[in-house]
């Protein structure tokens, strides 16, 4: 099974057919920034896509007129130039010149990371005159990224015009919500002719992880009841039931939803009229004020969850608070989702940065969620490496996950999918079925117990079945018969368990 943890930076494709030409070919990933341009290069084989060189060009247009770039090969060390960065077409340049000739000429597409595609876009579209309108439409949605993510596919267009261009949008993840999840209850027309309505972010990120959920658990994406919390310094939920999104926390902007490391999160509309009347702010200052002075920032003085929980555990009752409010946040809409899914959730996972390092936050989070069958295992989440992204305890009856995510990864995979020709597409694989489950006694060789519950008389254990799916290790819920030296009579609980787990 593909490990994420371990091979992030690679994902399989499927065989190809006979008119592929895009072995030895590059994929080039841009996510363009108001003043920075984040790049990667990923070399597509025939059936793989892998990570070749990233880096970042940084303080476009400063009025220094100093930047710096940042290049690192894959198993080389990282370069740094100072460099004078006047627009985004002179960062394309200054990439464009730090890659090999042969790499150059081996780009085959362009994959541009789009904040917001508004309600036009609900998978990736190939960049022509109308979708480039399109998103430059949209910019009034999303005007601190999309203008910036439009500066960047005009000057890529400048430097590589011959090939495709492709825009994989944060929002069309979220293009299944249903109607009562993102409509806000304000004028009909405000909807109508403006576009104010949910939209939701980090889109590409909920995309990757769900399709790794979906090969960890070996089950159909389609299948997957989830609940995933993208946690970093841009932080938002996702509620996703058969695999499609029904709701998340970010709304018109990524300024809803949950506290942040900058940005407030929810917060009463009727903030922006006492401010503006009894205060004296401008419209602008106060929404400045939300999105790059709240969140941990304006409650502790310190925006970084790490730098946030070494004062806290140092005393500081300020960055203590912080630390609360943010679980609390969470916690708010864990529940919400939990009941938008009628508690029928198969996995909780957390991803980016705070999600995948801060175990105390993934510990204050789960706290107390045994009796809604939400249960941590205290030594997993804290193990600084797992054979696999499963956190949870014995008998927890949701999976709890700790997936890494790769934004620049999913849009290399969306690009390339999306260009190749029918005949080049990969053959698509049967998608995994559900094991089966097992019914009544069996005689179980070597039984290894791993887990008991006394109450319940029911336990974990590691079994060999020779006369089950092939034989071969599993794990699974039993209760015991009868017991002897080499065999014993078990049986596995139909109603809690199924035969997914192999050692």
């Amino acid at each position: 099974m593909w490990r994420p943890a371990v091979t992030a930076s690679r994902r399989v494709l499927g065989s190809l057919g006979p008119a592929v030409r895009w072995s030895h070919s590059q994929a080039l990933v841009l996510n363009s920034g108001s003043s920075s341009i984040k790049y990667g290069v990923y070399e597509v084989e025939d059936k793989t896509v892998r990570l070749s060189c990233k880096g970042i060009v940084e303080g476009i247009g400063r009025k220094e007129g100093v930047g710096a770039h940042k290049h690192c090969p894959v198993g080389l060390a990282e370069s740094t130039e100072k460099v004078m960065v006047e627009n985004h077409v002179a960062g394309l340049e200054r990439i464009f010149a730090c890659l090999p000739e042969e790499t150059r000429d081996a780009v085959k597409v362009v994959g541009h990371r789009v904040v917001n595609g508004g309600v036009k876009f609900s998978t990736p579209a190939v960049i022509d005159a109308e979708v480039q309108a399109a998103i430059e439409e949209a910019c009034s949605l999303a005007p601190l990224h999309n203008p910036a993510n439009l500066s960047g596919i005009v000057a890529a267009k400048a430097v590589w015009g011959s090939i495709p261009h492709v825009a994989v949008f944060d929002t069309s993840f979220h293009a299944t919500m249903p109607p009562e999840s993102y409509r806000y209850a304000v004028p009909k027309e405000w909807h109508d002719l403006h576009g104010v309505r949910r939209y939701g972010f980090h889109g590409t990120s909920y995309g990757y992880v769900l399709r790794t959920v979906a090969e960890e658990l070996k089950t159909p994406a389609s299948n997957l009841n989830a609940i995933i919390c993208h946690l970093g310094s841009g932080a938002s939920m996702v509620c996703i039931k058969n695999g499609q999104s029904i709701d998340t926390t970010m709304g018109l902007t990524p300024l809803e939803g949950l506290v942040m490391g900058t940005r407030s999160g929810d917060i009463d509309g009727g903030v922006l009229r006492h401010l503006t009347k009894q205060l004296g702010m401008s419209v602008d200052e106060v929404d400045s004020a939300l999105n790059k002075k709240s969140g941990l920032l304006g409650l502790c003085g310190m925006a970084d969850m790490r730098s946030v929980h070494k004062a806290a555990l140092e005393g500081n009752a300020d960055a203590a608070l912080a630390e609360k409010i943010f679980v609390e946040r969470v916690r708010k809409y864990l529940g919400a989702y939990m009941l938008k899914l009628n508690g029928n959730l198969d996995a909780l996972v957390f991803t980016a940065g705070i999600g995948e390092n801060a175990p105390w936050i993934r510990e204050m989070v789960c706290e107390g969620l045994e009796q809604f069958g939400i249960k941590l295992d205290p030594m997993m989440n804290t193990a600084p490496s797992r054979p696999s992204s499963r956190i949870e305890a014995a008998f927890s009856r949701t999976k709890i996950m700790v997936v890494p995510t790769d934004e620049e990864l999913s849009i290399a995979l969306q690009s390339v999918e999306l260009v190749r020709t029918p005949e080049q597409q990969p053959v698509k694989e049967a998608e995994p079925v559900a094991p089966a489950k097992v019914s009544a006694l069996h005689t179980a060789h070597d039984l290894m117990v791993v887990g008991w519950n006394e109450a319940e008389e029911m336990g974990l254990a590691s079994v060999i079945f020779p006369q089950i799916i092939n034989g071969g290790g599993r794990c699974g819920y039993f209760r015991v018969f009868t017991d002897h030296d080499e065999d014993s009579q078990i049986e596995l609980m139909q109603n809690e368990f199924y035969l997914d787990d192999t050692f």
